[in-house]
């Protein structure tokens, strides 16, 4: 049975399944789909949005409102969302655009934190977290696992890799590689998220090979073209496979960490 209360605004043409609670003074605005169990605390506004199983919007979440782009004129566009989601006070996602991939797109078992924000036609991977006030520009990537710290900011069309640990207060404009820890202003790889890995269950052997990419890529003195190709012939891991790919699909550069006196 579906729970919502009678202070609540829901639309005409909204789809709610079973198991469903909307609290006091929601507003489910129109072409909203929400799977079972999911809690819609009060005061969210969710509008244009595909919501998966068992999420929680704790409350004032704002879902699928129009994205902040001095070009959009309206356009039917959307917001999509997995399963097992916790989504905390004043969070915003904000629905796609035309230009871009007409939808936002968020993950399972993510946990977006009080007044972070995900920007127009972002995609979010899975088991994401974004601590309290972290925001995501327009058009970013931010692969399974990362961890956004609280006051950090990602300048539009960046990507963040999997498994990166971005320390508070943060500000990235170039792709963070995945496996580090990254921090600053102009945000920069400080070393490996060695804490992450060991939680994840990564083997020593992975572990190495990520380590031994990283110096290969930062530390050898190698062209970046050069030392890509020489992991690749290597083909000595998966996650190196996986680094050498992100960096290959880079358009705003990778970030570089700083350098050593001895460089």
């Amino acid at each position: 049975m579906k729970k919502i209360h009678q202070t609540a605004i829901v639309s005409d043409d909204a789809e709610i399944a079973d198991g469903v609670e909307i609290g006091p003074y929601a507003i489910i605005g129109p072409e909203v789909k929400i799977g079972e169990n999911t809690y819609i605390g009060p005061h969210c506004v969710i509008e244009f949005s595909k919501i998966g199983r068992n999420n929680r919007f704790v409350t004032s979440c704002f879902i699928g409102t129009p994205p902040q782009d001095y070009k959009y004129s309206n356009e039917k566009t959307y917001v999509e969302i997995g399963d097992n989601n916790i989504i905390r006070e004043g969070a915003s996602i904000h629905r796609g655009t035309p230009n871009g991939h007409k939808l936002t797109k968020l993950g399972s078992g993510c946990f977006i934190m009080s007044n972070s924000h995900i920007g127009h036609d972002c995609v979010v991977g899975d088991n994401v977290i974004m601590v309290n006030a972290s925001g995501l520009a327009g058009h970013c990537t931010v692969e399974n696992n990362a961890v956004i710290s609280g006051l950090s900011g990602v300048h539009q069309f960046t990507r963040i890799g999997s498994y990166v640990m971005l320390s508070g207060g943060s500000m990235v404009s170039q792709d963070i590689i995945p496996y580090v820890i990254a921090q600053g202003d102009r945000a920069k790889p400080v070393g490996l998220n060695m804490v992450g890995l060991k939680r994840a269950g990564f083997s020593a052997y992975s572990i190495k090979s990520i380590k031994y990419a990283f110096n290969i890529i930062f530390r050898s003195g190698l062209p970046l073209e050069d030392a890509l190709k020489k992991l690749e012939d290597e083909k000595i891991s998966s996650e190196v496979d996986h680094i050498v790919e992100f960096i290959k699909g880079s358009k705003r550069g990778i970030s570089r960490p700083k350098r050593t006196d001895n460089e």
